[in-house]
């Protein structure tokens, strides 16, 4: 129990609580927040003088819920009033109201704080599109008796220029498989070397456009990260966002430094430079293994790659090949002849001709196979990259491939998963609810690759008009983090990400401070949302639409701002409610609303041309036998974005 609830069912301060609590004795450190409930039992009898009888609660010891679960539901799991719930959830940072979500990792922690123990659903295709970490959730539950060393996957970055693609054209040629020799190597973003007998499956990141949406989530499939550092270059932004990335996702990196054969080639300051960013090498008493190597001429190559397998033995990388086939897609397009293709990196199990598979919201049955240089295979084992052909439709770079019981099942999955996913988008576009008094629309744009973040930024600028305005205040790649919220919270500015994602701290940080932020998978959804956005807050303009105009032939009553009057519909109609002008001898008089309307003293909601009728009208001008009503509506002019 709480040291606060403790005192407020005592009727005291916490610190006279405290104070009385050491006098009779109790054995409860001054700094406690939290004492034992039999404790506190205790406490309550010596203090209160009343004896505490035990209430018996039925004790929870574990619940099941999935990845995301309202409020609502998870008190009703753990049997405890939602209000209670959400005070923890206060307590903990996270502001949520009975109908809103939280992850599973948040629901974990405040039910440890009951002493109960959550196992979070995870197979259930319902919960949504497969996540990078879904294959890596599942081997940890393998059997270890089941597992058995695959071929560590290793992706190779750096900044541009600094040799990425010359390496792995140069491990290419002189490392391919003695069967594989001369053979043309397909673009299918990864391929397998053969060194000292042993496999290492390389992710072909340089270079290769449909690869980089992948680079954002590289390292949730990748084992060992390759860094290339120009020697002559040193360290460079995109250098600073690869240890970044290897820091955030905890794969371990090796560094090659490149390059070293050039003249001005400095090793030793690309070794100070990376200590700057918390990478220090080996040789200066670090931990990260360095290679001095020059690509072009093919020194240190083979160096490298034994460091590789020496770090796939010390990560003991394994997979089931018996278990379930999960991979992971890393490119994807349209073939002529062939139709939706995809490269998927297989992470478990044998993927087979004629499996049935479900990837994101496609599926169909595996019917080819290709290996990296075109080969036909029957079968891929773990950490095998394959070009596969049978979808339904292209799947997005990321998507988990599964595979399951039949082809009815997989579709059955897609399809439910396709309806999720609509409605979910139809119901998060947050920021479209903006201020329609607001003339601007602030946003910070996140994206996973630089290409991404400036193809988008480019198609951004090209909305907005003179009366509503777009303005980027701030663009990057990389992760939403917590500086982002604080700077959206300064700014009044929304968050956009494009393949990229939000940190937990900072989700719970965004939902704290109130910030906005929107992620998106698809580039033109993101700019049709933006679009909408713009519109809501461009000025209304109303424009008038006549329906019909009346003469009056008769006045029956006349009050200060109500008259009721009768007259014949001699043009379009008459409608209930709507507002009218009022001409006399063709002069503009002034205007009212139509506030009841009857025909043949029934009431009516309209009146066609040529039929009489009566009518209560609201106004503060008076009408006259002979006038001539023109009944107008008021309608929102429907605004588009003009072409720029």
């Amino acid at each position: 129990m709480d040291i606060s609830s403790l005192s407020r069912q005592l009727n005291m301060s916490v610190h006279e609580l405290r104070s009385r609590i050491r006098d009779a004795g109790f054995r409860v450190s001054g700094k406690a927040s939290k004492v034992d409930n039999s404790l506190a039992k205790e406490i309550i009898s010596k203090l209160s003088g009343v004896t505490v009888v035990p209430v018996v609660e039925e004790k929870i010891g574990k619940i099941e819920i999935p990845p995301f679960i309202t409020v609502k539901e998870f008190s009703e799991k753990l049997k405890k009033p939602v209000t209670e719930v959400i005070k923890k959830l206060i307590q903990s940072g996270v502001m949520a109201t009975i109908n809103e979500e939280i992850d599973a990792e948040t629901a974990t922690i405040i039910a440890a704080d009951y002493s109960v123990e959550v196992e979070v659903q995870r197979e259930a295709a319902a919960h949504g599109r497969l996540g990078t970490g879904y294959v890596q959730d599942f081997l940890s539950r393998e059997e270890e008796a089941n597992l058995s060393p695959r071929p560590p996957i290793v992706a190779v970055m750096g900044h541009v220029d600094h040799g990425k693609t010359t390496l792995l054209d140069t491990i290419r040629k002189t490392n391919v498989a003695a069967t594989e020799a001369g053979a043309i190597t397909q673009k299918i973003g990864a391929y397998q070397v053969e060194h000292q007998g042993k496999f290492i499956t390389f992710l072909d990141t340089p270079g290769h456009e449909a690869f980089a949406a992948m680079r954002a989530r590289g390292a949730n499939v990748t084992d060992i990260i390759v860094l290339v550092v120009a020697a002559d270059d040193s360290v460079k932004p995109q250098t600073v966002e690869v240890t970044n990335r290897a820091k955030l996702t905890k794969t371990p990196l090796i560094v090659a430094i490149n390059k070293v054969d050039k003249p001005g080639a400095n090793p030793d300051k690309v070794k100070a430079d990376l200590s700057g960013l918390g990478v220090t090498v080996e040789d200066w008493g670090g931990t990260t293994p360095a290679v001095l190597i020059s690509a072009k001429q093919g020194t240190g190559i083979d160096k490298l790659l034994e460091i590789i397998l020496l770090m796939a033995e010390v990560e003991e990388l394994r997979a089931n090949p018996a278990g379930q086939v999960l991979g992971t897609v890393i490119d994807s397009h349209v073939s002529r002849g062939q139709g939706a293709i995809a490269t998927v990196l297989v992470q478990n199990g044998v993927l087979k001709i004629g499996d049935p598979v479900v990837v994101g919201t496609a599926y169909g049955k595996v019917r080819s196979m290709e290996d990296a240089i075109g080969k036909k295979v029957k079968a891929a084992e773990p950490s095998t990259p394959v070009l596969l052909s049978g979808l339904s439709d292209v799947p997005e770079v990321g998507d988990i491939l599964k595979v399951v019981g039949n082809v009815e099942e997989a579709k059955l999955q897609a399809v439910n998963l396709q309806k999720q996913e609509r409605a979910k988008r139809l119901q998060s576009k947050s920021f479209l609810r903006a201020d329609p008094k607001q003339r601007e629309l602030k946003v910070i744009l996140r994206a996973g690759v630089q290409g991404s973040l400036e193809a988008l930024r480019d198609a951004l600028l090209r909305l907005g008009s003179e009366e509503v305005k777009l303005n980027i205040v701030d663009q990057g790649v990389g992760e939403i983090t917590e500086s982002d919220i604080s700077h959206a919270e300064n700014t009044k500015s929304v968050i956009l990400g494009f393949h990229t994602k939000a940190s937990a701290s900072a989700l719970k940080l965004a939902k704290l401070r109130g910030v906005t932020i929107d992620l998106y998978e698809v580039i033109y959804e993101l700019i049709e949302d933006v679009t909408s956005a713009l519109l809501t807050m461009m000025p209304v303009e109303i424009q008038m639409v006549t329906l019909g105009r009346a003469k009056i032939k008769a006045v029956f009553r006349s009050e200060k701002e109500s008259m009721i009057v009768g007259g014949e519909v001699i043009e379009g109609k008459v409608v209930e409610k709507k507002k009218f002008k009022i001409f006399r001898d063709k002069v503009f008089i002034g205007e009212g609303k139509i506030d009841e309307l009857q025909q043949n003293r029934i009431e009516a909601s309209e009146v066609g041309a040529g039929k009489e009728f009566g009518l209560k009208v609201l106004t503060k001008k008076p009408i006259l036998a002979g006038d001539i009503l023109e009944v107008f509506d008021e309608q929102v002019k429907k605004r588009e974005m003009p072409a720029r």
